[in-house]
């Protein structure tokens, strides 16, 4: 299991790893657009398994945005203190 911040400090080592075998990788060459249409097709996941699916599955549906969300933050340049800020 991770945190929030272990999962972006894991992230933030791909992303300079820059190993083109890393999906984290090919997520950040296809840029903010690319991240984005992930994001919006994730939280269309968590509303439907909110709806119509267990506890279990809409929470292995928020983990996948959460992670697309880190990867739009790594794209942007943005870091968890910047988020925080805005909590």
């Amino acid at each position: 299991m991770k945190t929030f911040e272990e999962l972006f400090a894991q992230l933030s080592e791909r992303a300079r790893d820059g190993d083109t075998a890393s999906g984290t990788a090919r997520l950040l060459a296809a840029g903010p657009h690319g991240i984005g249409k992930k994001v919006v097709e994730e939280a269309a996941e968590v509303w439907m398994a909110a709806e119509h699916e267990s506890a279990d599955r809409t929470a292995e549906e928020i983990s996948q945005l959460l992670y697309h969300l880190q990867v739009m933050m790594i794209a942007c340049d943005l870091s968890l203190e910047d988020v925080y800020e805005h909590l």
